[in-house]
């Protein structure tokens, strides 16, 4: 694919420079079992229909349910709830220990207190090399006021003040060796 060698922490690094949102995918096994992971690499596809997609490493020990579920939930993370991300982010055990949800679509818990949550059925999936991404349509979905936790340069981060068109042409203005924004 590259014709040179990258080198992997430079561009885990590079990478987190961009700021993600923070969500914990949930889903129920057929016999059952709940399961679920921290995940960053969620994204919108589509409106019509609606689409959101994500991806797990195929080395995850969850892989196998998430791959054969028929439903998974995306519940993005309030501010607030880092102790989830974190609970959700260890390898194996029970994560559900201790944690508040209810049941939505095909058993999938819905974490209580998310920002938001879209209920999928588990759609697409494709071959994205040590990962697979999956591609869900959305059936349901909810949404709280609730600021959003974020993500950035291996941190965990709050939503700062709104930034509009006037506050850019401000600092252009404060700032001249800032390269002008569009």
């Amino acid at each position: 694919m590259t014709d040179h060698a990258i080198d992997p922490n430079a561009f885990r690094r590079a990478l987190g420079s961009y700021a993600t949102g923070v969500t914990v995918v949930t889903t129920r096994s057929h016999d059952g079992e709940r399961a679920g992971l921290t995940v960053n690499s969620f994204s919108s596809v589509s409106l019509s229909p609606p689409l959101v997609l994500w991806s797990l490493a195929r080395s995850a020990v969850s892989f196998d349910i998430f791959e054969h579920a028929s439903h998974f939930a995306v519940n993005v993370l309030a501010e607030d709830q880092i102790h989830l991300a974190e609970q959700f982010a260890k390898s194996g055990g029970d994560k559900f220990i201790g944690v508040k949800f209810r049941e939505g679509t095909a058993g999938v818990p819905l974490l209580h207190g998310a920002a938001a949550s879209f209920i999928c059925r588990n759609t697409f999936r494709y071959p994205g090399g040590d990962h697979v991404i999956f591609v869900g349509e959305v059936i349901s979905h909810q949404q709280v006021d609730r600021l959003p936790l974020t993500y950035s340069r291996g941190r965990y981060r709050r939503l700062g003040e709104y930034v509009d068109r006037s506050d850019q042409e401000m600092l252009q203005t404060t700032l001249p060796l800032q390269k002008k924004i569009p």
